[in-house]
């Protein structure tokens, strides 16, 4: 029941702080939406923002294990890439389709409260790791940590106001990096039909056939 009780009001969280934004959205509104006492927000959560920090690590948590665990399942010699691919696209796609709540979690984490680890980040983390360690990473623990931080500024990159970059292109720039053929994953095209070319015609490399 308490964990029920918990994910009701991190759903409720990322809900309103997307439909309202961040000031607009008090603790007694997300007891209520939630169908919760206002008094059980503060005994599970010690602030508003660590509620928050904890309801978007849970959504990236959810959202990156839907996109891993998607039908058919990798495998062959090109799995490892497959699930990376997988990866990049999940956190990605959060910050188009979710741009509010994105950009004020990131704000969050860039201000004085800055990063807060709880149960939520660690099911995140062991999930980036695990990505890293079938992708073939000698040193998982590291990369991962570098994974992260490359999609962390990705993310800054595609909701910074007045100056967004295009995530497709920061797609093809993260997906040369780790060199994965543009058509694993979940590739962006007309619709959600998936593209079989990346920006300008950058490619990564491999993309033709070749290794």
């Amino acid at each position: 029941m308490r964990r029920r009780s918990q994910e009701r009001l991190l759903q409720a969280t990322v809900e309103l702080v997307g439909e309202r934004g961040y000031e607009a959205t008090t603790l007694a509104d997300i007891a209520d939406r939630a169908g919760a006492a206002r008094g059980l927000v503060s005994y599970y959560f010690p602030g508003k923002r660590q509620l928050l920090q904890t309801a978007v690590h849970r959504l990236m948590h959810l959202e990156l294990a839907r996109g891993l665990e998607r039908e058919p399942l990798p495998d062959g010699a090109d799995a490892g890439r497959e699930w990376l691919a997988r990866a990049i696209d999940a956190i990605l796609g959060l910050a188009v389709e979710r741009p509010r709540l994105m950009r004020t979690h990131m704000a969050g984490i860039l201000t004085a409260e800055g990063f807060i680890q709880c149960p939520e980040q660690q099911r995140l983390a062991a999930l980036l790791r695990e990505t890293m360690v079938r992708y073939g990473s000698p040193d998982p623990d590291a990369d991962y940590r570098l994974l992260r931080a490359q999609l962390m500024g990705a993310v800054v990159a595609i909701l910074l106001p007045g100056a967004p970059m295009p995530a497709e292109r920061l797609r093809a720039e993260l997906f040369h990096r780790y060199g994965l053929d543009w058509e694993l994953g979940a590739p962006p095209g007309p619709e959600g039909t998936g593209g079989t070319q990346a920006p300008d015609d950058r490619r990564p490399p491999g993309a033709d056939g070749q290794r």
